[in-house]
């Protein structure tokens, strides 16, 4: 029985499936957007968004932590310098799936998982909301007049 055990098995092995993780993960960081079966990218999907938010600390231990899942220095810098402080005041889900339909050969759900965009990001940030209960000064009452 599996009770309690994390994840999909995807049908592999624990090397395999690792390995085809790690694969997602690379794939995403470098072009930012990618189609896959739905399972794969719900795996992944955690995966990624923990590298990420590593990635928003920014300190050499993190950066040594994604090293270990992405041995690629060029994505590691790239997710670092610049998709890391696209994220810098969002408190997680950075990656989005979008439905594609089904694929022709065996009928498995087709997603496009990409990392959610700039204009999201800042349409999604809370506005400044005013003071409440502001107690005007003799100047400002007099300003008000």
């Amino acid at each position: 029985m599996r009770h309690n055990v994390f994840g999909k098995q995807l049908s592999r092995d624990t090397g395999q499936r690792q390995a085809l993780l790690k694969g997602l993960a690379g794939a995403l960081i470098r072009s930012e957007s990618i189609e896959t079966t739905e399972t794969k990218a719900k795996a992944a999907q955690s995966l990624i968004d923990k590298l990420i938010a590593k990635a928003i600390k920014g300190k050499l231990n993190d950066i040594r932590q994604i090293e270990t899942v992405i041995p690629d220095k060029a994505l590691v810098q790239k997710l670092v310098s610049e998709i890391a402080p696209r994220f810098k005041g969002r408190p997680g889900g950075f990656t989005r799936l979008i439905k594609l339909g089904i694929r022709a050969g065996d009928n498995a759900p087709i997603v496009r998982m990409e990392l959610v965009s700039a204009a999201i990001i800042q349409a999604s940030e809370p506005a400044a909301k005013p003071a409440k209960n502001v107690k005007k000064t003799p100047v400002a009452k007099k300003a008000a007049k």
